[in-house]
């Protein structure tokens, strides 16, 4: 079996290493190819998971380069974790839009519209490229905006899932907490990557019992600190929001903050600078501790199980995944991409049913819906025009005038990757 990671020179992929390592039963890969334009990153992290396979007594054997079409050539899995502009750009993305009062944010509102624009192109002739060698290969897409970027995968035809850790992160520490096994805890997961809620904690698989009204009454105070909102707020809505909904039910709040503070991408620039000098060192066999606060938990568990599930080697029989509504959510249209439980197999996944969502969730899907086939159109067509009609759309933003603004300096801090600009 091979896997390609495109993007293979991200600080993120030792993690990905430790897992293919550890859970090789789940996935025997043979050969692991990392590539990676960027030579000066990609030396450090392949000798550092040629080092994890050899610690691990793993016989698989690891391949770095340069040339996208060698690396992906007979791939069975092809995964996505590039960030188009380096942390560079995700600098700007936090920054600028602050500066008229919006979230600065990498994934949603202005800034991830901005990332949007850089990626989805990008990927897409990646996609084309991997579909030339070898059409029957899966492309599980990690790369933000997952919901965007894998609607543009599917609607090109490609076979393609995308893939995020915040539902597995849950799992993990929804178990801690009732003090079970993760593979007992099944979550009724459901929304846009991004922008989901936990309406449900079921025990033993999805028509177990619903401990998710426990789980709130019993350590509701432990969950309300895991996703930066109040208490009393998740017990009045009785599900768990994911973290990424404190930027709309917290909106101002989370604008002040963010003026106060360096921005993430800062943070994590200096975060990766210190972990390329870990990887170079030739003593290092394992992931650092301080990989951990890259972000990016559970990854490599969550990527191993979906390409093991895909590839027809094993796997859990259901995931959460980024894939096409196809009616599992009536009021949206079939061919926009949600975030829910799905059966997995080689044939792709298979959404499990949703039951009703309250308006005050669904209203919120449906726009966010609604700007995401925007920012898609954006992406493809471009044009100054079809930004401004994304931002009016986003809730947050929606103001002619912020629109407007946001329009100027997204072109104007990503000119150099937008073809028409």
């Amino acid at each position: 079996m091979k896997l390609t990671v495109v993007g293979g020179g991200s600080t993120y992929t030792p993690e990905l290493v430790d897992g293919l390592a550890r859970l090789r039963d789940t996935l025997p890969v043979e050969e692991l190819v990392l590539v990676d334009p960027a030579a000066e990153r990609l030396e450090p992290v392949g000798g550092l998971a040629r080092r994890i396979f050899a610690r691990q007594a793993h016989p698989g054997r690891i391949v770095t380069t340069s040339d996208l079409d060698a690396g992906v050539d007979g791939a069975d899995a092809v995964l996505l974790q590039l960030r188009v502009g380096g942390q560079a750009a995700r600098e700007q993305d936090e920054t600028w839009p602050l500066e008229c009062g919006c979230i600065g944010q990498e994934t949603t509102g202005a800034g991830g519209l901005a990332k949007a624009l850089r990626t989805v192109p990008v990927v897409l002739d990646i996609a084309e490229r991997v579909r030339r060698t070898n059409p029957r290969a899966w492309i599980i897409d990690f790369t933000n905006p997952v919901g965007i970027v894998t609607r543009a995968l599917l609607q090109a035809g490609h076979r393609a899932v995308g893939l995020c850790n915040v539902a597995i992160g849950f799992q993990r520490k929804f178990a801690a907490l009732l003090g079970t096994d993760p593979k007992d805890v099944h979550l009724d997961h459901v929304g846009l990557n991004h922008l989901t809620w936990e309406t449900g904690v079921r025990l033993g698989g999805p028509e177990g019992a619903d401990v998710l009204p426990e789980l709130l009454a019993g350590h509701g105070d432990a969950v309300a600190d895991d996703v930066r909102l109040p208490r009393p707020l998740l017990d009045r809505l009785g599900v768990v929001p994911s973290y990424y909904l404190r930027y709309y039910y917290a909106h101002d709040e989370v604008v002040r903050e963010l003026r106060t503070k360096p921005s993430r991408a800062a943070e994590v620039a200096a975060m990766e600078r210190e972990l390329l000098a870990m990887y170079r060192d030739p003593e290092l066999a394992e992931k650092p501790a301080l990989l951990a606060k890259r972000g990016g938990a559970y990854y490599s568990e969550a990527a191993v199980d979906l390409a093991a599930a895909l590839l027809g080697g094993g796997g859990s029989p259901y995931q959460v995944v980024n894939t096409l509504n196809k009616g599992t959510l009536p009021f949206l249209p079939d061919e926009a991409v949600i975030e829910v439980q799905a059966a997995v197999g080689p044939a792709g996944p298979v959404p499990l049913p949703v039951a009703g969502l309250d308006p005050l969730f669904s209203g919120l899907i449906a726009n966010v819906t609604a700007y995401e086939e925007l920012a898609l159109e954006a992406a493809l067509r471009g044009g100054r025009d079809r930004v401004f009609r994304a931002l009016l759309a986003h809730p947050l933003i929606g103001q002619y005038a912020y629109a407007d603004t946001l329009t100027d300096r997204l072109v104007a801090h990503n000119r150099e990757h937008l073809a028409w600009a």
